[in-house]
């Protein structure tokens, strides 16, 4: 896709998301759209192109560091609650109480009764979370073994990306399999109707921006704002199923 293809487009987009915002705001809706995927899947692009025009008062990106000892001590979702969003506001999180299912579990931070615990109680929690009048999109980005490789060795050489360099880069690849089981788990066991999973292949991230903007504003927005854009495209984005699984959609 050409530079200029891709500008036109994702200002479509963005200009649906303006008008979607404005009614959201007015209406007092509550919103959480929460990111997740692989390191390096894109997540951190992703978010700066759906948030560039929103209204900075009524969104809020959440990026939570490691828990404290105080926290450490809570109920596991105890932390993420004060950051939901009240009406009229849009909270973002970039990775979110699915830490436990996924770099958690991989690394071995959480152990394996914290693990299954929180397998037990997300479903009910979500659901609690939309029948009190939270709108949930959940959003899994996945991007394949070599992409993720190139990614990672762009923070290392490229002082623009150094800020978003981690220690647990080293793991990403080392862990690949491991990861793969961990989200496939995760996928199966926290896809509910109330707050279902979509998947967003991310190698391509212009067509993943593109794609996963369409998906939320024709989600989210009343349908005379969500028939201004094209739907995402199938072989992008699509909802999760588990035939998905097995059938090659997801990356291993």
């Amino acid at each position: 896709m050409d530079e200029g293809t891709y500008e036109t487009e994702l200002r479509k987009r963005q200009l649906a998301l303006v008008r979607w915002q404005q009614h959201a705001m007015q209406a007092g809706e509550k919103v959480l759209i929460i990111f997740e995927g692989r390191d390096a899947a894109g997540k951190d692009g992703s978010i700066h192109a759906l948030t560039e025009h929103m209204s900075v008062r009524a969104t809020r990106v959440v990026a939570l560091p490691k828990p404290s000892d105080r926290e450490r001590s809570q109920w596991y979702f105890q932390r993420y609650v004060p950051r939901l969003p009240a009406g009229g506001e849009t909270v973002i999180f970039n990775r979110s109480w699915y830490n436990r299912g996924g770099v958690e579990r991989v690394m071995g931070f959480s152990t394996p009764e914290e693990v299954e615990q929180f397998l037990r109680e997300v479903v009910p929690f979500e659901r609690m979370l939309v029948e009190s009048g939270l709108k949930i999109c959940k959003l899994w980005l996945d991007v394949s073994k070599a992409e993720q490789a190139e990614r990672l060795k762009a923070r290392q050489t490229d002082p623009l990306k150094a800020l978003k360099a981690s220690p647990l880069d080293a793991e990403a690849q080392k862990r690949w399999d491991g990861y793969s089981a961990a989200r496939d788990e995760m996928l199966r066991r926290s896809n509910s109707a109330e707050a279902p999973w979509t998947i967003v292949r991310s190698d391509h991230k212009k067509k993943a921006h593109l794609a996963l903007l369409s998906c939320l504003v024709r989600t989210l927005a009343p349908p005379d704002i969500a028939h201004e854009v094209d739907a995402p495209d199938p072989d992008v984005l699509f909802p999760f199923e588990l035939s998905a699984l097995e059938d090659g959609r997801l990356e291993r």
